[in-house]
């Protein structure tokens, strides 16, 4: 263990948490398991350390590595994801009281059970983008260009909204 690794890792996990533990929750249904998802990729992020020569960002490093782990992590698993209707989704329980909180927990079990039924790769690019991270920074993490980056995420974003979308209802009176 070096000086170095500790000061990676600390600036790390005090920058990108949250991200990762959102990562895991979407990429994994089973708490449980997206807790040891979170678990190795904070154990690979910490390894990956001591190789980090700084030729790239440490935004990009952290994303490069979870991706990589979290996709290692879907590879392993003896069975296909279990896909579930959209009508047949629970909603997560509300944090707060009130009808968005539910409608914003609801929403987001949503997202995660269409994102887990998607192909890995575009799973990992849609949620780097759902992350905030612009075209070029998932580009770098994902080895994609630019312009296949932004075709991909164009394409994701309709499937997703179609999934969110109300059906249209003849108004006549």
């Amino acid at each position: 263990m070096t000086g170095q690794q500790a000061t990676l890792y600390h600036q790390a996990g005090e920058q990108f948490a949250p991200a990762i533990a959102r990562l895991a929750r979407a990429m994994e249904r089973d708490a449980e398991k997206a807790r040891d998802l979170e678990q190795d990729i904070h154990l690979e992020l910490w390894r990956s350390f001591a190789r980090f020569d700084g030729n790239c960002a440490l935004k990009t490093w952290v994303f490069r590595v979870a991706h990589n782990v979290a996709a290692d992590h879907v590879g392993r698993a003896t069975r296909k994801p279990e896909t579930v209707e959209i009508d047949e989704l629970e909603t997560l329980p509300a944090s707060g009281v009130g009808e968005a909180a539910m409608a914003e927990g609801h929403a987001l079990a949503r997202l995660h059970a269409i994102i887990r039924t998607l192909p890995l790769f575009d799973a990992q690019v849609i949620l780097l983008w759902l992350e905030g991270h612009s075209g070029a920074e998932i580009a770098e993490v994902t080895g994609l260009s630019s312009g296949a980056v932004a075709t991909r995420l164009s394409r994701l974003r309709e499937k997703l909204a179609a999934h969110f979308e109300l059906p249209e209802t003849d108004h006549d009176e």
